[in-house]
């Protein structure tokens, strides 16, 4: 197809071509009252996006990496801790562990989700643990059942790492509430994106909550500005970021109902060798990402490029055997390790049509597997 693009990756394109008279409003309003950092659409946000997720409280903060330091370090996380994360994760969820100065120890996934295996997670588990990081990832919750049982049986904290679950649920809940807090990333390209960088926690626990907001404002005293009551950093969330994201907001069900629509449509046209990862039977997934195992990803990648087809890989090197954390791989992760040689992520957009995915799937069926 000479390049051309048939089906793009993710079109954030069209997602906000249908926003933009709001954005504009939002844009006019903001530069009308000129309170860029901490305007009220930031404390109207983060009372809007934890009433989302069902909690009580919510603090916006610079970006997803950021909300999980902040979570660790506003629950006194940081040297001689150890911090149990799956293998199978975006590297930000490790380099909040390594930021508060504790020690990342890896566990493998479960090979139908790819999500924590909470019997890896116990087993894990030793006198210097002080919390299990539970990944939401590709858009699905992992067993928060099991994991918050573990934490509270061994008097460790529960964090949620919910960057890529936005509106997600496990029984019945969203991300937030099982544990200490979840930490949200509205990186561009997520079910909720802002326009540039942002980020979230919400929590139950309104004394964190003001920990990490103290944290993420340089240490500043709630009563005076001026007396700075700990050693924090710069980590807001912009007025104009919570502007777009109060917008977004309001259409997160629809679009991630629109998402669900797609990999329905997915699992019943693709070819039998190419296998979506499973839904737990208690989770409502939301899909972020579109994620199959295949035999010959390479044959595979090779015949998408050429129908000019987008596509992605979540993630081909595992953390554990990424250069800076290696040094901290206790062993073999067989499962992430063996899905990390097959994992292939497909187009998926809220606003793809039935065609595009029936394009996608005519041409795996092609590919000579």
């Amino acid at each position: 197809m000479s390049g051309a693009v048939a089906v793009p990756f993710l079109d954030l394109a069209a997602v906000h071509l249908d926003l933009r008279d709001d954005l504009d409003v939002a844009w006019k309003e903001v530069l009308a009252h000129g309170r860029f950092i901490g305007g009220p659409e930031v404390a109207a946000f983060e009372a809007e996006f934890a009433a989302h997720c069902g909690v009580g409280h919510g603090v916006g903060v610079g970006n997803g990496t950021d909300a999980l330091e902040l979570i660790m370090a506003g629950l006194g996380i940081g040297p001689g801790d150890e911090v149990i994360v799956p293998g199978n994760t975006f590297v930000a969820t490790v380099e909040a562990v390594r930021a508060v100065g504790a020690r990342p120890r890896f566990v493998d996934v479960r090979p139908d989700t790819l999500l924590a295996d909470p019997a890896a997670v116990a087993a894990a588990i030793t006198r210097q643990t002080a919390a299990i990081v539970a990944v939401h990832l590709f858009g699905q919750m992992a067993d928060v059942d099991a994991l918050a049982r573990l934490a509270s049986q061994h008097g460790v904290a529960l964090i949620e790492d919910a960057a890529q679950a936005h509106g997600a649920r496990y029984l019945g809940r969203r991300p937030g509430g099982w544990g200490a807090g979840a930490a949200f990333s509205f990186y561009p390209g997520k079910n909720l994106g802002a326009l540039g960088d942002g980020g979230a926690v919400v929590s139950d626990d309104a004394q964190l909550i003001d920990k990490i907001r103290l944290l993420a404002d340089h240490g500043r005293s709630p009563s005076d500005r001026y007396v700075h009551e700990a050693s924090g950093r710069n980590s807001r969330l912009d007025t104009l970021q919570a502007a777009a994201l109060r917008i977004k907001l309001a259409r997160l069900d629809r679009m991630n109902a629109a998402r669900v629509a797609v990999v329905e449509q997915y699992r019943r046209g693709l070819p039998s060798w190419c296998v979506p990862v499973a839904e737990d039977p208690a989770a409502e997934a939301v899909y972020h990402l579109a994620v199959v195992q295949v035999p010959d990803r390479p044959r595979v990648t090779a015949a998408l490029d050429a129908a000019g087809i987008g596509w992605g890989l979540h993630y081909p090197v595992p953390c554990h055997r990424q250069p800076p954390f290696a040094e901290y791989a206790d062993g073999p992760l067989p499962v992430v390790e063996a899905a990390a040689e097959r994992i292939l992520s497909l187009p998926l957009s809220p606003g793809m049509t039935p065609e595009q995915v029936d394009l996608v799937c005519e041409v795996l069926h092609d590919v000579p597997i």
